[in-house]
């Protein structure tokens, strides 16, 4: 009974929320849970409200300069990524309402994954199989979080699992983007000349009004999950690393105030994982280069020049670029990882290591 007036009442906010012309029934039906095998239990699929496309993915957003985007506070949350110089913030903010933006860069045609009830983000290749294609909401959930489906076939896909779970291309897993997600102050710092994504949407939103009400600071989820463990509060937020179909979630606690590094070894992968709670930043990678070398790293202040040292004395970035030294213009090797609720990763990880 919880659980039916919990789906209830938020069918009705979402309904308030997304404004009529986008929650009609025709036009957004409900997502099919029930065609042909999934991956997944499929009586744990949930349909979130708003139907299939009721939550409108962006595709070719507006962008605009550090300098412009006055809707963003210090404390605001973005996810960044780069292809080369060209650097795109994508914020919280505007994510909050759309869960998914298609983008096109120089040599990435990337969708911005993010889900605002495991507040969890990643970045897919577009490339699918061959095919161009575009990411849409289609309304459904898995352990509360997001479905995306991709418009060439229709398949749906889970985005903690990073693959296809139903349709034309079950089983098949995202290439993924790394993005890093940190305060707009630290993102700024950053890159100051950073492009953002811009409020003018083409939708009515107000995007500077979170939509969920108090969910990010209460204990309470809006859909229940597989699931639960108690390590760690709910919404603590924490990086988690995946290998294979293991994880592991490092906190902020593990580092001080100032920017620290934990040389690691998970899955028998060797990984170096930076963090900074006062910058609200972590990220991790490969140590072992494609060479052979295996580095250690040290930290460095936050900047655009790095915040890595090696053994070698190369910098790296927080995009894993060597950016001075003799390795300058190497990349580290990425590991699949997303920032997001503690709850989030147990429901799909269960041997989660902490």
């Amino acid at each position: 009974m919880k659980t039916i007036l919990i789906y209830l009442l938020t069918v009705a906010f979402l309904a308030t929320a997304c404004g009529e012309d986008e929650m009609s029934a025709g036009t957004n039906p409900p997502g099919s849970v029930d065609s042909g095998e999934w991956l997944i239990p499929k009586n744990e699929v949930r349909d979130g409200g708003p139907g299939r496309d009721g939550i409108p993915a962006l595709s070719a957003p507006q962008l605009i300069t550090a300098q412009e985007a006055t809707f963003l506070t210090d404390n605001e949350l973005v996810l960044g990524f780069a292809d080369g110089s060209d650097v795109r913030a994508y914020p919280h903010d505007i994510l909050d309402w759309h869960e998914i933006i298609n983008d096109e860069t120089a040599n990435h045609s990337i969708a911005v994954i993010y889900c605002p009830l495991t507040g969890t983000g990643i970045g897919w290749d577009r490339n699918v199989a061959g095919t161009k294609t575009t990411f849409g909401v289609s309304g459904l959930l898995y352990n509360s979080n997001i479905i995306p489906y991709d418009r060439s076939t229709n398949s749906n896909w889970s985005q903690l699992l990073l693959k296809s779970v139903n349709g034309e291309l079950i089983g098949t897993s995202a290439n993924t983007y790394n993005l890093v997600e940190t305060s707009w102050k630290t993102w700024k710092q950053l890159y100051p000349s950073t492009k953002v994504v811009s409020t003018n949407t083409g939708h009515n939103r107000n995007y500077g009004n979170y939509p969920y009400g108090n969910y990010k600071t209460s204990g309470n989820l809006l859909f229940p999950v597989s699931r639960n463990d108690n390590r760690l509060d709910a919404k603590e937020r924490v990086l988690g690393v995946v290998i294979g179909e293991k994880a592991k979630a490092y906190r902020f606690e593990n580092f001080p105030d100032q920017l620290n590094v934990i040389n690691d070894t998970f899955e028998g992968t060797q990984l170096v994982v930076a963090g900074s709670k006062s910058s609200n930043l972590m990220v991790a990678f490969d140590r072992k280069l494609p060479d052979g070398t295996v580095l250690d790293f040290q930290p460095l202040q936050a900047s655009v020049d790095g915040i890595l040292q090696d053994n070698e004395g190369n910098k790296w970035d927080v995009f894993g670029r060597a950016v001075a030294g003799l390795r300058t213009g190497q990349k580290l090797t990425p590991v699949p990882q997303m920032m997001g609720y503690w709850f989030s990763f147990p429901a799909f990880y269960p041997d989660i290591e902490l």
